[in-house]
């Protein structure tokens, strides 16, 4: 057995810019990237062929959608701003550092996260009340190349816990995206359903 969390809204919460385009269109400026007319909409449109359930790194579409507006810019001045746009401040929730020291009492942990940002999660874990060596894998779908729930994600999440998928335990709040466990053969522990103070107790439940 090998249990995976979710990170935003399962272990954390942080702060989301509200408009996300401007956020990023304020960095891009202050990087001496000319920002087009109509921003917002390219933002907001693909700009990516990607297959069904693949991630699309922000950076990547930030610099199409650029380069569809005939705009030239520095190499790294596009990631630059995207990190810097979805720099957050971090907040650990109650009950996350109890739940994942009661996986760790059953096997290997890994975080699995969505997450388009690049060094988000990683940044989001140093500010965290988390302890980082407490997590043998930290699998993100911007590093993957796949989102949950696509199978993919769980399936690197297990080879790298050293686990069959079916051994793999997941425990998220979304039931959309965590619960893809299931495909694989998982198990999904899902938030709406058990609160993150009573996942110790469905944890030794699940291994009995």
């Amino acid at each position: 057995m090998a249990v995976s969390f979710d990170l935003f809204g399962t272990l954390v919460d942080v702060d989301r810019p509200v408009e996300p385009a401007a956020a990023v269109a304020d960095e891009l400026a202050a990087r001496g990237v000319a920002v087009p007319d109509g921003w917002a909409d390219l933002y907001a449109s693909a700009h990516v062929d990607a297959p069904a359930g693949a991630e699309v790194p922000l950076p990547a579409h930030v610099g199409r959608a650029l380069a569809s507006a005939g705009v030239d810019y520095e190499a790294n001045a596009v990631r630059r701003a995207v990190v810097a746009a979805f720099d957050p401040d971090v907040g650990t929730r109650d009950g996350a550092p109890a739940a994942v020291a009661a996986a760790r009492e059953r096997g290997p942990v890994a975080v699995c996260s969505n997450c388009s940002v690049p060094e988000l999660v990683s940044r989001t874990l140093i500010r965290s009340a988390l302890d980082r060596d407490a997590f043998d894998a930290v699998v993100t779908s911007v590093a993957c190349g796949w989102r949950k729930p696509a199978p993919e994600i769980f399936e690197t999440t297990a080879d790298r816990l050293g686990v069959d998928p079916a051994d793999l335990v997941h425990v998220g709040d979304d039931p959309e995206t965590d619960g893809g466990v299931e495909a694989v053969g998982g198990t999904a522990v899902l938030l709406d359903e058990t609160p993150l103070a009573d996942v110790p107790a469905a944890l030794e439940v699940i291994s009995a």
